[in-house]
């Protein structure tokens, strides 16, 4: 008993390090699709750097419920692989250790992470998303010119379409403005003006942008086209009686807020099935840390040296997209309706599970 012990914790001090190394470099990947974007609000739009610090913190947060099995996939990979490749595995055997000795460490650390994944993608991701979306939210408010790009028609922006051929974020000055504003469906207006400007209230910062336009027009479409010419006109983008907090998001609601959602009677089905898909999703995430434990044990012991060699890290991306491909598959025809909620995001799993225990019985036995 002691001797497996001692084996026991051999293993678990070789793939904790890898799997916190695993989470700091799947975290920077990660951050690093956003690093365009992000180097573009400090440098073009003068955002400052503490911000972007939060913003990147919040989303690493966010990134968690994905981050931790595919991290622990990475280290028992690497960990088993590199047993195999200094024959340790063999030495473990030719000492009469069963396979089951040398499986129980990763999946012991997988139950750990999995409860850990869970909790993390119940409640932690959901608040770092929340601040996520907060943080933008507030971006778009003080910093609207932010939110536009040039020569590109900006969706959304204060429930209007917005489109400027030149803007500078620094004094908030556009130049030859085009808006679309349908807040009224029964008689949308467009708006057309060579120059704007964007006046952020600096008493309550977030609250309330004034767009002042300059010698433009009005066209409103209704029962009769009407154009209106103007010489100074204000938009009011964020009204500070009327001004609501951003509605949260799915990723946003935690495990009670969700069963809320899923149980309101006056949501509509549709929107249900959303809630639902991604009640379930996170469940199957957390999960996916066991199964990825047991593909690591699989597929980490190799029977030769030279096809195995260096072969830890790639194999392991080559499982973490194959996975995540099925994953998003399943899930997308569980939100079109097309499986049940708690159906689609479970399947990559069970496919994973499956293959990966017969290889583990291959290779221990």
């Amino acid at each position: 008993m002691w001797k497996s012990r001692r084996v026991f914790f051999y293993l678990l001090s070789e793939m904790v390090p890898t799997f916190i190394l695993g989470v700091l470099v799947f975290i920077s990947i990660l951050l690093m699709f956003q690093a365009l974007r992000l180097t573009e609000f400090v440098l073009v739009h003068g955002i400052k750097f503490s911000f972007i610090l939060d913003i990147m913190g919040y989303m690493s947060i966010s990134f968690l419920p994905m981050i931790l099995p595919m991290s622990l996939l990475f280290a028992v990979l690497m960990t088993y692989n590199r047993l195999s490749m200094d024959s340790e595995i063999i030495a473990l055997k030719g000492a009469g250790y069963h396979g089951s000795t040398m499986l129980t460490p990763a999946v012991a650390l997988a139950l750990v992470v999995a409860l850990i994944s869970a909790q993390t993608a119940f409640y932690v991701a959901p608040w770092g998303n929340r601040q996520f979306e907060l943080l933008i939210t507030h971006l778009g408010n003080t910093k609207a010119a932010a939110s536009i790009k040039e020569g590109t028609f900006s969706e959304g922006f204060f429930d209007m379409v917005i489109y400027a051929n030149k803007v500078n974020s620094e004094e908030g000055l556009l130049q030859d403005l085009f808006i679309y504003d349908d807040k009224n469906p029964t008689s949308p207006l467009t708006i057309i003006a060579p120059q704007g400007h964007i006046i952020p209230d600096l008493d309550n910062p977030g609250h309330s942008v004034l767009l002042r336009l300059f010698n433009g027009q009005i066209h409103r479409r209704g029962q009769a086209h009407t154009v209106v010419n103007f010489e100074s006109y204000d938009v009011l983008l964020n009204d500070p009686v009327k001004f609501e907090e951003r509605k949260k998001s799915a990723p946003s609601l935690n495990y009670t807020e969700l069963q809320n959602r899923i149980n309101d009677p006056e949501i509509k089905p549709n929107d249900k099935i959303g809630f639902a898909v991604e009640f379930h999703k996170r469940f199957a995430l957390a999960a996916a840390c066991l199964i990825f434990g047991l593909v690591g044990v699989g597929y980490g012991v190799v029977n030769e040296r030279r096809s195995g060699k260096n072969s830890g890290f790639v194999v392991s991306v080559g499982f973490i997209v194959g996975y995540f491909v099925l994953y998003i598959a399943f899930e997308g025809l569980s939100r079109s309706g097309k499986l049940p909620a708690y159906v689609g995001p479970w399947i990559a799993n069970i496919i994973f599970a499956g293959v990966s225990i017969r290889q583990i019985q291959k290779k221990l036995s």
